[in-house]
């Protein structure tokens, strides 16, 4: 049953998350963009940022998504207020087991007010390997649209707050082939609560950023950060990671990642395991999550071990290069899977192939 576990649910699971490790160029190309779509197809806007992966193409076994777990499929009926079904690809996956000793968890961030619903807008698929104390994170954007098992053809944000983690759980399960055994969930108020408890954090941050604000620190309405250490409180980060007006929901993706590498190593500085009670105890509220403290300690030896070597943590994200744009018959603009390249990253990042 899904209860809140506080801080040490949250921020015990984010030292397994992404690090500022250099991102190199990809070299996959997308696909022709299929058939039953191809009048929909429009270019990448102007002010997008391409946002790389770090791996190589190794030509994965892909087959047909099969029909071993009896999850209940969408018959593409039409997006809410929609006339008509939208066409969509068909998902395809790795036909390979999942190495031992892996974990697959979410991590979810929600715009959630009180009274109003929410969507999950920042979604993270975090692989950890606890026999080699390795992790790799994929950062999965909001719009990607794709079949919601049981439900429809919706965006992959909108599929928890419908049908809770076990919708999302079956998402990823029919269109990826990974099936995520945890999560971890938090909110505005909940972001900025954890953040501030710990003094701030020191974000490394990648890129240039100038967005508009509403922030003690702003100069004529807008907030500016640049490449280098930047302390930021909780409601800095926020901004961070929320930034929109100026960048790519790609580029979101990263600085998500980035903010949580920064709560990972101010984490760190610390005697975790030792503290560990006083801490659940003392924050048991910051957190939603269907993991149990005895699910979270054994992640803590390979913790310690990725904050000591850099190197046994990579970060990926589902960019331009695996996706089509698309409008939707009630235009809304959106993001289609490239099955094929997404197969290819979670080759390496999940399958370890």
């Amino acid at each position: 049953m899904t209860k809140p576990l506080g801080r040490l649910s949250l921020i015990v699971i984010l030292v397994a998350v992404a690090c500022n490790i250099p991102v190199l160029t990809s070299t996959i190309s997308p696909l022709p963009m299929p058939e039953a779509v191809s009048q929909r197809f429009i270019t990448a806007a102007p002010d997008s940022t391409a946002t790389a992966t770090p791996f190589q193409p190794v030509g994965p076994t892909i087959t047909p998504i099969p029909s071993k777990t009896p999850i209940p499929l969408a018959t593409n009926s039409p997006e809410p207020g929609s006339s008509k079904p939208e066409a969509i690809p068909t998902p395809i996956r790795v036909s390979q087991p999942l190495p031992a000793g892996t974990i697959n968890f979410l991590i979810l961030g929600t715009d959630e007010r009180p009274g109003q619903g929410f969507r999950t807008d920042v979604i993270m698929l975090v692989s950890v390997n606890t026999g080699e104390a390795t992790v790799n994170v994929i950062s999965f954007p909001r719009d990607l649209y794709l079949t919601i098992p049981g439900w429809t053809t919706q965006r992959i944000n909108t599929a928890f707050p419908h049908g809770g983690f076990s919708m999302l759980a079956d998402t990823f399960e029919y269109n990826f082939g990974v099936r995520p055994k945890f999560y971890v969930m938090t909110n505005f108020e909940e972001f900025i609560s954890i953040i501030n408890s710990m003094g701030g954090i020191d974000v490394e941050v990648g890129s240039f950023l100038s967005d508009s604000c509403d922030l003690p620190q702003s100069r004529a309405g807008r907030c500016t950060v640049y490449p280098g250490t930047v302390s930021m409180d909780g409601a800095m980060a926020l901004w961070y990671v929320r930034s929109r007006h100026s960048s790519s929901d790609f580029d979101r993706g990263r600085r998500a990642q980035e903010v949580t590498y920064a709560l990972f190593a101010k984490l760190m500085r610390g005697d975790v395991i030792a503290k560990a009670p006083e801490i659940y105890a003392s924050y048991q509220n910051s957190a939603e999550t269907n993991m149990s403290l005895n699910d979270i300690v054994p992640l803590l030896p390979a913790a310690l071990q990725i904050s000591r070597d850099s190197s046994r943590i990579h970060r990926y994200t589902v960019g331009p290069a695996h996706v089509y744009n698309y409008v939707t018959s009630d235009g809304a603009m959106v993001l289609l899977p490239n099955y094929n390249a997404i197969i290819q990253l979670l080759s390496e990042a999940v399958f370890r192939q």
